[in-house]
């Protein structure tokens, strides 16, 4: 059972900066990808950021120039750091491994971190 916890989340003013975290622990395939995913009330999940298993990163529109991925292999972790952060932001913001199996793809949510950009 693969288990994913998520830490770093706050309240942070519009501009200011944020760094979240992702525990990995229990994956027993090979990563084919992990990332982040912010989904706020009323909205669907989209991506934030996300690193393939070779070190290839992915930031959609939303937080390039702002957001950066990487992953602590041996400490089986998850960073995303979010510089200049804005209202728009604000959202629980989840870590997903994908893994390949047998049986193809299978994908583990955590249970989130809220981040608030308010003043």
């Amino acid at each position: 059972q693969v288990q994913l916890v998520e830490s770093g989340g706050g309240l942070v003013q519009p501009g200011g900066s944020l760094n979240l975290s992702c525990v990995a622990s229990g994956s027993t395939a090979n990563i084919y990808e992990m990332g982040w995913y912010r989904q706020s009330p009323g909205k669907e999940r989209t991506l934030v950021a996300s690193v393939d298993g070779d070190g290839r990163t992915n930031i959609p529109r939303s937080g390039a120039g702002r957001f950066t991925i990487s992953r602590d292999i041996a400490g089986n972790l998850l960073h995303l750091r979010m510089n200049k952060l804005k209202p728009e932001d604000t959202a629980v913001y989840y870590c997903r491994e994908r893994v390949i199996t047998v049986v193809g793809y299978c994908d583990s949510w955590g249970r989130g971190t809220k981040v608030t950009v308010s003043t």
